[in-house]
């Protein structure tokens, strides 16, 4: 039953879409997710928890709890079959033993530490913390069980303390609504804290096709922001991690099991699944430089957690694509992009940077006039179109990004990167420095994720892209 719970989630999950990316993008969707009636076996334990909000120091050598948890777990196999049954059984003990024999091989160390939570989420980007902080939230407890306590939730990433690197553009009206639906959950994001700029009005360029001319704009009236990546990172944090207001935990620590097939991971042991949750391994990152190099190895703490949401983008290790449904390969965006400081000394008019006026974000320039005609580059940019997205910023800050929407087989980031520069010189648009670069690379399309495994997908993990592309 809770197999066909958690599959609906998914389903519901994966057919909520806005127009952000997969990061940003799954905030909106993850209201949806957090609010569905479907979360009630979610509901919180009446007891206290018992390893409450910090790890507990365990015996290295007793891994008894997995094996009584994953002994317990025959109410999820097939019991018409009572041979398949007992070997199953068995097998999941063998595999137990396995973990619990202390190998010099074994690429897990023994547990140190145990903890135990509702909702373990794996990652810390966009996704990861916007799902973390609606679920820790009082509010997203069933209305009806108003004396049941806030679900405990515990995000798992060894780089949590890593700075968001991709830069985030909406909607403002998408935005708006974000805003809304989080402050009904008793979380407030703040336009200041945020939103690093607004425009009102969004510009488009599509000349050199359908005969359309050059220079010709298409001008919407509708507002575009850029999201404050550092901003939006500390408000979707812990008040004791990052002055942030969200409720849940933090554990400085990665998983280390891959799926090898539904609900089966390798290295043995290192995540079971039973009736009531499922236990996962944790393992911390060593020291590896500065005067800390070598004083603390790699700890690893066992986890007991109902529900398991893996927000570890595209590349999950968990969570596994259907391929019992018919679907064509992922098409891929990828996009080069720099936030660079211009050169406008002989430029008279400072409103404008080239053709893009500074007042305004140029969502798709696609032209291509800046390459010659009947040239291999212009034969390449047909065959293999990318657009120039523009967000100018203060002063002379701007940031460029070529960007190939979809192709199959995917652009490559050093074309990406020639055309930029080609086309900014052509604009006559000098660059004087290039404070940051970035590299985008996101599968759009491909199967979704199957539905009957235990892991639940979130954000890029789920395929969670504008479904346009």
């Amino acid at each position: 039953e809770r197999t066909q719970k958690s599959a609906t989630l998914t389903m519901k999950v994966s057919a909520s879409f806005i127009s952000a990316g997969p990061g940003v993008a799954s905030m909106a969707s993850a209201l949806l997710w957090a609010t569905s009636s479907t979360n009630a076996f979610l509901a919180p334990s009446s007891s206290t928890h018992s390893f409450g909000a910090r790890s507990t120091p365990v015996a290295s050598s007793s891994p008894s709890s997995i094996a009584s948890r994953a002994s317990s777990s025959s109410c999820i196999l097939p019991r018409q079959n009572s041979d398949l049954h007992e070997r199953t059984r068995s097998s999941i003990q063998t595999s137990t033993s396995l973990y619990s024999s202390s190998s010099p091989s074994s690429p897990i160390s023994s547990p140190t530490a145990e903890d135990e939570c509702d909702v373990l989420v794996l990652g810390s980007g966009p996704a990861a913390r916007a799902i973390a902080t609606l679920l820790s939230s009082p509010n997203a407890v069933d209305a009806a069980a108003t004396s049941s306590p806030p679900l405990d939730v515990l995000l798992a990433d060894s780089n949590y303390d890593r700075r968001w690197i991709p830069n985030y553009g909406v909607w403002q009206d998408e935005w708006l609504s974000i805003r809304d639906l989080f402050f009904s959950f008793g979380h407030s994001l703040d336009d200041d804290d945020c939103i690093d700029r607004a425009w009102s009005k969004t510009d488009c360029y599509f000349g050199g096709s359908f005969d359309i001319p050059a220079e010709e704009r298409m001008r919407l009236d509708r507002a575009y922001c850029r999201i404050d990546r550092d901003g939006l990172r500390r408000c979707l944090s812990p008040e004791n991690d990052e002055g942030g207001k969200a409720r849940y935990r933090v554990l400085r620590a990665r998983h280390v099991s891959k799926a090898t097939s539904i609900n089966i991971y390798s290295p043995a042991g290192s995540l079971v699944h039973d009736d009531e949750g499922s236990t996962i391994l944790l393992q911390s990152k060593p020291f590896s430089s500065g005067e800390d190099r070598g004083k603390e190895p790699a700890t690893t703490t066992r986890v007991r957690a109902k529900l398991i949401i893996d927000c570890t983008g595209h590349e999950s290790r968990l969570v596994l694509k259907d391929d019992r449904d018919s679907a064509p390969p992922p098409g891929y965006q990828i996009a080069y992009g720099m936030l660079a400081k211009l050169n406008e000394d002989s430029i008279p008019d400072k409103t404008r940077c080239g053709p893009y006026d500074k007042d305004a974000m140029t969502l798709f320039d696609y032209r291509t006039d800046h390459f010659p005609p009947d040239s291999l580059e212009a034969s390449k940019a047909e065959t293999a179109p990318t657009f120039m997205y523009v967000m100018p910023l203060n002063d002379n800050r701007v940031f460029f990004e070529e960007t190939s929407l979809v192709a199959r087989p995917a652009v490559s980031f050093r074309e990406c990167k020639d055309r930029c520069r080609t086309r900014l010189e052509y604009l006559g648009i000098t660059v004087e420095d290039i404070e940051e670069e970035e590299y985008c690379y996101i599968p759009m399309g491909g199967p979704l994720p199957a539905r009957d495994q235990r892991v639940v997908g979130f954000g890029g993990a789920a395929a969670m892209v504008h479904p346009s592309t």
